[in-house]
């Protein structure tokens, strides 16, 4: 056998073992899942912007507030089986799936995504929490700023950050989330209700990720690493805005159309 053929035949078995009936129902409990954060992602801006919110209004303030519940481990756990489901499927389509460059590119971000929400799960499971994005985005822009060239580096981030955004902005506008839908399964009205949030989803999240985009390249500039901010950070600037919190409520609300649709992902989605 040749190395050529070793290799052929290991890809194909590790599209099998991907595309295996119980990895997709995995793949599609994570996309719930993924619904349920930004879901309470939402929840917690909204308290954020009438005054009330204790948790941070990013993931892993979402899976504090999860590990609060009754049973709130047990659904942990599975939330940890559902994301490490979603970081193999996007690893191998980002590896086997034939992507243009651009999808390419998102399914590698998502799988970083992913594999860093299922090391958050496990640090609230087996360390009783996990520090905030915040901080991380924070302490990463300072290990960074300090590399040779960091400011030049830290300001390329920033762009690539408002250029994810303008992006999904652009997703939402133009409808392109329907691509990973299968909409031959999917009635009218199924449809027009997840065309609808899709749109607004994606327009919020473009929303976030390009004005969190602006505080990298803030920090870049002024060699400043606590410029920078994960979701929270960025959520309560909108509140900081001049037309103050109701920006952020109609930034939440889009937020949470956005976990409307991701469980309807969890069943429509092409996987």
């Amino acid at each position: 056998m040749t190395t050529t053929n070793a290799g052929r035949q290991a890809t194909a078995a590790a599209r099998r073992a991907v595309r295996h009936p119980m990895m997709d129902r995995l793949t599609r409990v994570g996309l719930a899942c993924r619904g349920v954060l930004y879901a309470l992602i939402g929840v917690l801006a909204v308290q954020i912007a009438l005054g009330g919110a204790d948790e941070q209004a990013d993931k892993g303030g979402a899976i504090a507030t999860v590990a609060e519940l009754p049973f709130g481990s047990v659904i942990l756990w599975v939330m940890v089986a559902g994301f490490v489901a979603l970081s193999l499927w996007q690893a191998s389509e980002a590896l086997f799936g034939g992507l243009k460059t651009l999808d390419r590119v998102e399914a590698v971000l998502r799988t970083g995504v992913y594999v860093l929400i299922v090391f958050t799960l496990l640090s609230v499971l087996l360390a009783g929490g996990a520090a905030s994005e915040d901080k991380k985005s924070q302490d990463v822009t300072a290990k960074l700023l300090d590399l040779p060239g960091g400011p030049l580096i830290v300001g390329l981030i920033g762009l690539g950050v408002i250029g994810l955004g303008v992006y999904w902005a652009r997703s939402g506008l133009t409808k392109k989330f329907r691509e990973d839908l299968d909409t031959g399964r999917m009635s009218p009205g199924a449809e027009r209700t997840m065309e609808k949030l899709g749109t607004a989803g994606y327009l919020a999240r473009g929303a976030i990720a390009g004005l969190a985009g602006v505080f990298v390249v803030q920090a870049a500039l002024t060699a400043d690493p606590d410029k920078a901010g994960g979701i929270d950070a960025t959520l309560r600037a909108f509140a900081a805005t001049p037309v103050g919190p109701w920006l952020l409520v109609a930034v939440a609300l889009g937020v949470l159309l956005f976990a409307g649709y991701c469980f309807g992902e969890a069943r429509w989605r092409r996987t």
